[in-house]
């Protein structure tokens, strides 16, 4: 056996071992973040397509006037732009310059004994007079502050009672955006106004919406409850009217006036309780810095003030 040629065969067994699986949650989360960065790239292009127009409409949707109270023309605390010793106004408007022109004292010349006399005269009438014009100025002013704490109960329960039908009912609360509430020299002015997506007014027509019809009956079963005088007025945007001829904003805006008027008066609202009814088209825009803006087309309905607007600083 020693000079024999056989090998030996040598057998090696490998054990494969499989691997675990480790799932598809890493797909999900990749799928997440390929979305979002799609969201974030779309946005990017439409803010870049917008034109700067577009954008304040986007922001006046979802940050509209709403309801509130306030005791500026232009339904805020500052109501502009500026707060400077010219005081808040709305941007583009004129600042008010006041001037004082003084003149020289005149010399003083000596008098005579006959001058003092008629002075002294005149003085002594005077003092009478006033004395017996105190007690009828006392009596005015008393009545005069009467009437403004009046008024502005009035206008406070009023633009409460507003706001709380608005609460209660489900179809006037989505119109929230579209009401402002906000006091003016003239009174309590409930404004109706178009937000871009909701309008009041069908485009060109006189006759409002159902909703808008629904908010004006809401309003004249409030206004039925004060005795103070109504203003309505209707305005619209700059954009010239070209339905038909002959017929401009200035025509429409005085039809929906008038349609807000017969509204009010179906709800128990006297006829001789209304002060005016005007049609003002793009005379006077709730935004001046853009007067095509959906918000400058809208019904102004002013509960009017019966006595002088109060002074600054009046409490009632």
């Amino acid at each position: 056996m020693a000079g024999s040629n056989e090998q030996t065969i040598i057998i090696k067994r490998v054990k494969k071992v499989a691997h675990a699986h480790h799932g598809g949650a890493w797909k999900i989360a990749y799928a997440d973040f390929v979305t979002a960065m799609m969201a974030f790239f779309l946005l990017m292009w439409l803010i870049s397509m917008t034109t700067p127009e577009q954008k304040q409409g986007l922001a006046d949707y979802f940050a509209p006037a709403s309801v509130s109270r306030s005791t500026s023309g232009s339904g805020g605390i500052l109501g502009g732009t500026a707060f400077d010793a010219e005081g808040s106004r709305m941007p583009g408007s004129a600042p008010r310059v006041v001037m004082t022109i003084s003149t020289p004292a005149a010399p003083k010349s000596p008098e005579t004994n006959d001058n003092r006399t008629a002075s002294a005269s005149n003085g002594s009438k005077d003092s009478t007079n006033a004395a017996q014009s105190s007690p009828n100025q006392s009596a005015s002013n008393a009545a005069s502050a009467d009437a403004v704490s009046r008024d502005e109960m009035n206008f406070r329960s009023a633009a409460e009672s507003l706001r709380q039908a608005m609460q209660d009912n489900p179809e006037l609360a989505e119109l929230s955006k579209n009401v402002i509430i906000d006091e003016t020299p003239e009174g309590l002015r409930i404004q109706i106004v178009d937000q871009d997506g909701r309008s009041m007014f069908p485009s060109g027509l006189a006759e409002p919406y159902e909703r808008t019809r629904h908010l004006m009956e809401a309003v004249g079963k409030i206004l039925l409850k004060l005795p103070n005088r109504v203003s309505i007025s209707g305005h619209t945007d700059s954009v010239p009217y070209t339905g038909t001829p002959g017929y401009s904003n200035w025509e429409l805006t005085s039809d929906r006036a008038n349609a807000a008027r017969r509204i009010l008066e179906t709800q128990g609202l006297p006829d001789d309780r209304i002060y005016q009814v005007v049609g003002k088209a793009d005379s006077e825009p709730l935004f001046p810095e853009d007067p095509r803006m959906a918000a400058n087309r809208r019904l102004s309905i002013v509960l009017l003030r019966e006595a002088p607007a109060a002074p600054p600083g009046f409490k009632p």
